[in-house]
Parts: structure tokens; C-alpha cells; sequence
């Protein structure tokens, strides 16, 4: 089956947790669905309880594009980022699920090519990377930079997982993979994505990577 068939039978589950994000979330929405024309998704956008009326923009979104195509499911308070993906996959119908943050950081524009990999490798995982050849931050304070690449750079001596950024939180996966994986997972915060990288890399699950820049 060639690349266009396959992408057109998989399905992607964008996965979006969102607090307080009510002036980018439009922006996110309109862009994904500008971008990915051909792809069948769904987004899922786990908000919460934002107290600036993120969840009030995402119903109006709901109303233009429809709540087959953009599911918002909330939850009372900040529970961390481990648990917003759990709750998002319970909620995904998608065969793959691509996790994003809401503040532009990640932008769409790569997301074709987060897919395009995935197709052209097999890739259980394609994670985006800032510390490869065309990636990079921008906006970021040297403190923020030096821990970022510390921590990447301890890691890699440690652990050796095989990839370039730990420390990134821009994801896609199969999402029968993301289940295993975050199924063990025990970290919060920080560490959690690189967790999650470190066991993909333990199970033997096929990793690729595609370089962003960090906004």
C-alpha cells in the first residue's frame, strides 16, 4: 500500500491539554485544519478548568468545524500533563495520536511532516527534536536553554535512547504504542517526557525524529 492509501485509512487523535490558552487556541484549530486538509483527525482538547474561557472558545470552534472533529473534554482542575494524556486517549477513536502543546510552541506547520516520516519509516514514534541540524528555540533565555541541553546532554550519557531531544513534548505515536508506554510510566512533571522516550527506546519501538523549531 503506498503512502497516500496508507494516510488515507489512518486516522490522527491531536491531542491538545490546554490551561488558560483561550487567546491561541483558535489560532492552533484554524491552522490544524488548514494544514491537514487531506488527513482524517479528530482534535482532542483537554482543558483544565481554565478560568479565562478557553473552554468557551472551544465551543464556539465546536459550532464552525463540528464536535465530531473537535472534542472537548474537561476536567475540574490542573492534574498534570501525565494524566491529560491518559484522559485525551480514552477519548481518541484516532489509530495514532500526536501530542502538542496549546502556546505555539509547537506550531502545525509540522505536522505534515510528522506524518510524512511516520508513512515513509513505519515509525512507532516520531518525535520532534530541537537539537538536530534546521531545529532549534526561539524566544528561549540562555538559563532555559542550558537546562534544556543539560538535561538532554545527561540523559544521552546515561540512558543512551537513541534520540536527539528527551526533553520535547511534540509527539506522534501509534497509539496502541503510546498505551504501553505510558501505561509504566511513573515521572511527572519535567522528567515524564523523557520517561516516556527512554522506555520507547527500552521496548525496542521504532523511533524517527524530524527537527522543529521550538517558538
Amino acid at each position: 500500500m503506498d503512502g497516500q492509501h496508507q494516510k488515507q485509512k489512518n486516522k490522527y487523535s491531536i491531542i491538545v491539554p490546554t490551561y488558560n490558552e483561550r487567546l491561541n487556541i483558535g489560532l492552533i484549530v484554524y491552522l490544524i485544519f488548514k494544514l491537514l486538509r487531506e488527513a482524517d483527525f479528530e482534535i482532542i482538547i483537554v482543558d483544565d478548568g481554565s478560568p479565562d474561557g478557553t473552554q468557551d472558545v472551544v465551543k464556539q470552534l465546536q459550532q464552525v468545524y463540528g464536535e465530531d472533529r473537535i472534542l472537548l473534554r474537561a476536567r475540574p482542575r490542573k492534574l498534570g500533563l501525565g494524566t491529560a494524556y491518559i484522559h485525551g486517549m480514552k477519548h481518541a477513536s484516532g489509530n495514532f495520536v500526536v501530542i502538542m502543546d496549546a502556546d505555539l510552541s509547537h506550531h502545525p506547520k509540522y505536522l505534515p511532516a510528522f506524518i510524512s516520516k511516520q508513512l515513509e519509516t513505519g515509525a512507532d514514534i516520531v518525535t520532534g527534536t530541537r537539537y538536530v541540524k534546521g531545529g532549534g528555540v526561539h524566544g528561549w533565555n540562555l538559563m532555559r536553554k542550558l537546562t534544556s541541553r543539560g538535561a538532554n546532554v545527561l540523559a544521552q550519557t546515561l540512558l543512551w535512547p537513541g534520540v536527539s531531544d528527551l526533553t520535547g513534548s511534540f509527539r506522534l505515536y501509534r497509539k496502541s504504542v503510546l498505551e504501553d508506554i505510558i501505561s509504566c510510566c511513573v515521572s511527572k512533571g519535567y522528567v515524564f517526557q523523557m520517561e516516556m522516550i527512554v522506555r520507547a527506546s527500552r521496548k525496542g519501538y521504532h523511533i524517527e525524529e524530524v527537527w522543529f523549531l521550538n517558538s
